[in-house]
């Protein structure tokens, strides 16, 4: 949410829309709750263009059949496969299932080959884990590369001796963990603990920027922790950083600095970009911002990301993802191997 302030901010500010244009943001928090979530739907569906921010695929999910019946895009802060396939939700990345197969390919060249590679994996049971999870299984056939341990995280799990354990005794070598910041900590830990000390490899949902902080988990824990995605991190030497460095010193409300601020902003320049569209084409109606959604490709938002493509469904929004290895020390990012697609 306040990625979508800044953006408005910024935007109101004047200079990104045509003179005399400006976005209102319209709120509802939703709690994670999927109830909710069609109800606020419900509550405001009349007064918006689009949805700006759908938080999580489960919450998200119900408002399929809502967004095609009002033809509404609502963008999901998600990468999921179930995202992807259906037209009113845009996901505006590479998919888990893409990060899963670049960690594969990274993994076998870091290793000098498949067969020093024993790989496993720790997953969540709901779309996310199992978009890792088939990923991670497509690229280990292609590459033949054999998986000695699928370990699956439960719903609010506190305990993970077991799936480190389990992990530990089957000899991985590498792990990839399709997890949230909830369960990446005290995995790490754990395995500290134990002595056990794979290359851990961990999908965008996976890391929190709180983590660069001493006082929340001790960062000796991340010495073999690596992270595939695809966006900037922040402060990255990359056009359009500056300017949502100032946007934020000036409308983040003295926060943090926080990836999925940071990705949430450009997120946001995406359908400042799709707006500007249908401003231009003289077409406003929701019909017309969907054709504009559609009609972006090889966007780059200012060179911040990737290019991506909204122009099929399914999406296939881009298809590089990159390997980061968190410098704890000095709160930033190491590029470990560059953006590539996969291989398989």
């Amino acid at each position: 949410a306040v990625g979508k302030r800044i953006m408005a901010a910024q935007v109101n500010a004047g200079g990104v829309l045509p003179e005399g244009w400006k976005v209102e943001l319209v709120e509802r928090d939703h709690g994670y709750n999927p109830q909710k979530s069609v109800q606020y739907y419900s509550e405001i569906k009349d007064d918006v263009l689009f949805i700006g921010n759908s938080f999580g695929t489960p919450p998200t999910l119900p408002l399929r059949s809502h967004l095609k019946r009002d033809n509404t895009i609502a963008f999901p802060a998600s990468l999921s496969s179930q995202m992807a396939e259906f037209a009113h939700t845009p996901p505006l990345g590479p998919g888990y299932l893409l990060e899963a197969k670049r960690a594969m390919d990274w993994a076998v060249e870091s290793a000098g080959g498949a067969a020093n590679v024993k790989a496993g994996v720790v997953y969540q049971q709901d779309d996310y884990g199992k978009d890792g999870l088939s990923g991670w299984q497509a690229a280990a056939k292609h590459h033949g590369v054999a998986i000695v341990s699928e370990q699956a995280v439960s719903r609010g799990q506190k305990d993970f001796s077991a799936i480190v354990t389990a992990l530990k005794e089957a000899g991985a070598t590498h792990v990839l963990m399709v997890v949230l910041p909830s369960a990446t900590g005290p995995i790490l830990g754990t395995a500290a603990k134990l002595a056990f000390g794979p290359k851990w490899i961990g999908s965008t949902p996976s890391w929190l920027d709180a983590f660069f902080s001493p006082k929340v988990i001790p960062g000796a824990v991340f010495a073999n922790f690596h992270w595939v995605q695809s966006a900037p991190f922040w402060g990255e030497d990359v056009k359009g950083m500056k300017a949502f460095l100032d946007a934020f010193k000036a409308h983040g409300g003295g926060g943090n600095p926080d990836f999925y601020v940071l990705t949430s902003y450009i997120q946001g320049q995406v359908m400042v970009e799709a707006l500007n569209r249908a401003i231009k084409a003289g077409d406003l109606t929701r019909a017309g911002f969907m054709t504009a959604v559609q009609s972006i490709d090889g966007y780059d938002a200012g060179g911040m990301i990737q290019p991506i493509s909204l122009t099929k469904v399914p999406y296939v929004t881009g298809t590089k993802t990159r390997i980061l290895k968190p410098d704890m020390t000095n709160k930033t990012w190491t590029v470990v191997a560059p953006f590539a697609a996969s291989k398989s």
